[in-house]
Protein backbone atom coordinates (compact mmCIF):
# COMPACT_ATOMS: atom_id res chain seq x y z
CA UNK A 1 0.00 0.00 0.00
CA UNK A 2 1.32 3.35 -1.16
CA UNK A 3 1.99 6.29 1.59
CA UNK A 4 -0.05 8.34 -0.08
CA UNK A 5 -3.51 5.68 -0.26
CA UNK A 6 -2.68 5.00 3.87
CA UNK A 7 -2.20 9.08 4.94
CA UNK A 8 -5.78 9.81 2.72
CA UNK A 9 -7.27 6.55 4.86
CA UNK A 10 -6.17 8.52 8.37
CA UNK A 11 -7.46 11.54 7.08
CA UNK A 12 -11.00 10.19 6.22
CA UNK A 13 -10.45 7.58 9.36
CA UNK A 14 -11.48 4.96 7.23
CA UNK A 15 -9.58 1.82 6.30
CA UNK A 16 -10.15 0.09 3.07
CA UNK A 17 -10.16 -3.44 2.98
CA UNK A 18 -10.34 -3.39 -1.31
CA UNK A 19 -7.57 -0.51 -2.16
CA UNK A 20 -8.57 -0.89 -5.27
CA UNK A 21 -12.31 1.21 -4.48
CA UNK A 22 -10.42 3.75 -3.43
CA UNK A 23 -7.66 3.95 -6.56
CA UNK A 24 -10.58 4.23 -8.82
CA UNK A 25 -12.46 6.76 -6.87
CA UNK A 26 -9.43 8.89 -7.36
CA UNK A 27 -8.93 8.20 -10.82
CA UNK A 28 -10.16 11.00 -13.05
CA UNK A 29 -11.26 10.39 -16.45
CA UNK A 30 -8.53 12.20 -18.17
CA UNK A 31 -6.15 9.69 -16.29
CA UNK A 32 -7.89 6.72 -17.34
CA UNK A 33 -11.00 7.02 -19.86
CA UNK A 34 -11.60 3.60 -19.47
CA UNK A 35 -11.74 2.58 -15.36
CA UNK A 36 -12.01 5.75 -13.71
CA UNK A 37 -13.90 7.19 -10.75
CA UNK A 38 -17.21 8.71 -12.77
CA UNK A 39 -19.70 5.58 -11.65
CA UNK A 40 -18.72 5.61 -8.04
CA UNK A 41 -19.35 9.48 -8.25
CA UNK A 42 -22.75 8.63 -9.17
CA UNK A 43 -23.21 6.49 -6.15
CA UNK A 44 -21.76 8.38 -4.16
CA UNK A 45 -24.27 11.45 -5.15
CA UNK A 46 -27.47 9.31 -3.82
CA UNK A 47 -25.58 7.65 -1.04
CA UNK A 48 -24.73 11.31 0.43
CA UNK A 49 -28.16 11.93 -0.66
CA UNK A 50 -29.75 9.44 1.54
CA UNK A 51 -27.53 10.07 4.34
CA UNK A 52 -28.25 13.56 4.89
CA UNK A 53 -32.33 13.35 4.32
CA UNK A 54 -31.66 11.21 7.04
CA UNK A 55 -30.15 13.06 9.36
CA UNK A 56 -31.83 16.59 9.05
CA UNK A 57 -35.31 14.68 9.00
CA UNK A 58 -34.01 13.32 12.43
CA UNK A 59 -32.23 16.75 13.69
CA UNK A 60 -35.51 18.84 12.41
CA UNK A 61 -38.62 16.48 13.70
CA UNK A 62 -40.98 19.45 13.61
CA UNK A 63 -39.27 21.74 10.68
CA UNK A 64 -41.06 22.48 7.61
CA UNK A 65 -40.18 20.49 4.75
CA UNK A 66 -39.42 23.50 1.89
CA UNK A 67 -37.12 24.77 5.10
CA UNK A 68 -35.68 20.66 5.19
CA UNK A 69 -35.33 21.37 0.85
CA UNK A 70 -33.26 24.40 1.49
CA UNK A 71 -30.90 22.77 4.42
CA UNK A 72 -30.64 19.35 2.17
CA UNK A 73 -29.55 21.71 -1.06
CA UNK A 74 -27.18 23.87 0.87
CA UNK A 75 -25.63 20.48 2.32
CA UNK A 76 -25.28 18.16 -0.62
CA UNK A 77 -23.97 21.24 -3.41
CA UNK A 78 -21.08 21.60 -5.37
CA UNK A 79 -19.45 24.43 -2.73
CA UNK A 80 -19.80 22.25 0.42
CA UNK A 81 -18.59 19.26 -1.30
CA UNK A 82 -15.52 21.67 -2.01
CA UNK A 83 -14.77 22.98 1.23
CA UNK A 84 -14.81 19.56 2.72
CA UNK A 85 -12.21 18.16 -0.28
CA UNK A 86 -9.78 21.26 0.56
CA UNK A 87 -9.99 20.37 3.87
CA UNK A 88 -8.75 16.84 3.36
CA UNK A 89 -6.30 18.17 0.88
CA UNK A 90 -7.70 15.59 -1.69
CA UNK A 91 -6.39 17.19 -4.78
CA UNK A 92 -3.58 15.64 -3.74
CA UNK A 93 -4.09 12.14 -3.84
CA UNK A 94 -5.85 12.61 -7.71
CA UNK A 95 -4.55 10.64 -10.59
CA UNK A 96 -5.20 13.00 -13.56
CA UNK A 97 -4.11 13.44 -17.00
CA UNK A 98 -1.82 15.94 -18.26
CA UNK A 99 -4.46 18.13 -19.62
CA UNK A 100 -5.85 18.19 -16.24
CA UNK A 101 -2.69 19.16 -13.92
CA UNK A 102 -2.85 22.61 -14.92
CA UNK A 103 -6.19 23.28 -15.39
CA UNK A 104 -7.39 25.19 -12.13
CA UNK A 105 -11.07 26.51 -13.26
CA UNK A 106 -12.24 22.78 -13.35
CA UNK A 107 -10.17 21.79 -10.13
CA UNK A 108 -13.11 22.55 -7.91
CA UNK A 109 -15.03 20.27 -9.80
CA UNK A 110 -12.75 17.48 -9.93
CA UNK A 111 -11.95 17.06 -6.08
CA UNK A 112 -15.71 17.82 -5.80
CA UNK A 113 -16.39 14.67 -7.79
CA UNK A 114 -13.85 12.76 -6.01
CA UNK A 115 -15.35 13.37 -2.79
CA UNK A 116 -18.60 11.82 -4.26
CA UNK A 117 -16.66 8.96 -5.78
CA UNK A 118 -14.94 7.97 -2.47
CA UNK A 119 -18.78 8.03 -0.63
CA UNK A 120 -19.56 5.62 -3.06
CA UNK A 121 -16.55 3.44 -2.70
CA UNK A 122 -17.02 3.30 0.92
CA UNK A 123 -20.24 2.53 0.66
CA UNK A 124 -18.98 -0.97 -1.94
CA UNK A 125 -16.27 -1.85 0.51
CA UNK A 126 -18.33 -1.45 4.28
CA UNK A 127 -21.56 -0.68 3.60
CA UNK A 128 -24.21 2.27 4.06
CA UNK A 129 -23.33 2.11 8.40
CA UNK A 130 -19.52 2.65 7.03
CA UNK A 131 -20.94 4.77 4.49
CA UNK A 132 -23.21 7.12 7.23
CA UNK A 133 -20.20 7.65 9.56
CA UNK A 134 -17.98 8.95 6.91
CA UNK A 135 -20.57 11.06 6.06
CA UNK A 136 -21.60 12.21 9.21
CA UNK A 137 -18.36 12.92 10.43
CA UNK A 138 -17.02 15.27 7.75
CA UNK A 139 -20.60 17.01 6.75
CA UNK A 140 -21.54 17.47 11.06
CA UNK A 141 -20.64 20.84 11.33
CA UNK A 142 -22.15 22.30 8.36
CA UNK A 143 -25.34 20.47 9.35
CA UNK A 144 -25.09 21.94 12.89
CA UNK A 145 -24.57 25.66 11.29
CA UNK A 146 -27.25 25.28 8.09
CA UNK A 147 -29.54 28.43 8.82
CA UNK A 148 -32.46 28.74 6.17
CA UNK A 149 -34.18 32.24 6.27
CA UNK A 150 -37.80 31.82 5.83
CA UNK A 151 -38.01 34.13 2.88
CA UNK A 152 -36.85 32.70 0.51
CA UNK A 153 -34.74 35.08 -2.49
CA UNK A 154 -37.09 34.71 -5.01
CA UNK A 155 -40.29 35.86 -3.23
CA UNK A 156 -37.57 38.48 -1.93
CA UNK A 157 -37.40 39.78 -5.18
CA UNK A 158 -40.26 39.73 -6.31
CA UNK A 159 -41.28 41.99 -3.50
CA UNK A 160 -39.05 44.64 -4.03
CA UNK A 161 -39.55 44.59 -7.78
CA UNK A 162 -43.56 44.97 -7.20
CA UNK A 163 -42.87 47.48 -4.49
CA UNK A 164 -40.23 49.49 -6.62
CA UNK A 165 -41.26 49.07 -10.33
CA UNK A 166 -44.96 47.37 -10.32
CA UNK A 167 -43.65 44.39 -12.25
CA UNK A 168 -42.51 40.86 -11.31
CA UNK A 169 -39.22 39.27 -12.04
CA UNK A 170 -38.25 38.12 -15.64
CA UNK A 171 -37.09 34.93 -15.69
CA UNK A 172 -35.38 33.33 -18.65
CA UNK A 173 -33.77 29.67 -18.54
CA UNK A 174 -31.51 29.63 -21.25
CA UNK A 175 -29.36 26.08 -21.32
CA UNK A 176 -28.62 23.11 -20.03
CA UNK A 177 -25.10 21.48 -19.35
CA UNK A 178 -23.56 18.44 -17.40
CA UNK A 179 -24.04 14.93 -17.42
CA UNK A 180 -27.91 13.22 -17.60
CA UNK A 181 -27.87 11.62 -13.90
CA UNK A 182 -26.78 15.46 -12.47
CA UNK A 183 -27.61 18.38 -14.82
CA UNK A 184 -26.61 22.06 -14.46
CA UNK A 185 -29.56 24.37 -15.62
CA UNK A 186 -29.05 28.10 -16.27
CA UNK A 187 -31.61 30.95 -15.65
CA UNK A 188 -31.53 34.68 -16.41
CA UNK A 189 -32.99 37.30 -14.25
CA UNK A 190 -33.53 40.70 -14.54
CA UNK A 191 -36.28 43.40 -13.29
CA UNK A 192 -36.25 46.87 -14.57
CA UNK A 193 -32.93 49.19 -13.80
CA UNK A 194 -30.90 45.95 -13.36
CA UNK A 195 -28.21 44.05 -15.68
CA UNK A 196 -29.38 40.01 -16.49
CA UNK A 197 -27.69 37.65 -13.64
CA UNK A 198 -26.96 34.49 -14.38
CA UNK A 199 -27.84 31.61 -11.88
CA UNK A 200 -27.59 27.84 -12.09
CA UNK A 201 -28.89 24.95 -10.12
CA UNK A 202 -29.89 21.09 -10.27
CA UNK A 203 -33.38 21.72 -11.24
CA UNK A 204 -34.91 25.10 -12.64
CA UNK A 205 -36.59 25.98 -9.94
CA UNK A 206 -32.90 26.33 -7.87
CA UNK A 207 -31.16 28.39 -10.66
CA UNK A 208 -34.48 31.03 -10.60
CA UNK A 209 -33.26 30.84 -6.92
CA UNK A 210 -29.59 31.13 -7.10
CA UNK A 211 -30.19 33.72 -9.61
CA UNK A 212 -32.41 35.77 -7.62
CA UNK A 213 -29.96 35.67 -4.72
CA UNK A 214 -27.15 36.49 -6.87
CA UNK A 215 -29.00 40.02 -8.04
CA UNK A 216 -30.10 40.19 -4.47
CA UNK A 217 -26.72 40.63 -2.93
CA UNK A 218 -25.82 42.94 -5.54
CA UNK A 219 -28.35 45.03 -5.22
CA UNK A 220 -28.09 45.38 -1.28
CA UNK A 221 -31.64 44.47 -0.27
Amino acid sequence: MSKSIKELEGSIKYSFKNKDLLHKALTHKSFNPDNNNEKLEFLGDRVLGLVISKKLLEKYPNEKEGIIDKKFANLVNKKTCIKIARKLNLKKYLYLGTSQKNIERSADKIVSDSLEAIVGAIYLDGGIKSSEKFILNLWESFIVNSVITLIDSKTKLQEYSLKKFKKLPKYTFFKKTGPQHKPVFKTEVEIPESKKIIGEGASKKKAQQNAAEKLIKILNI
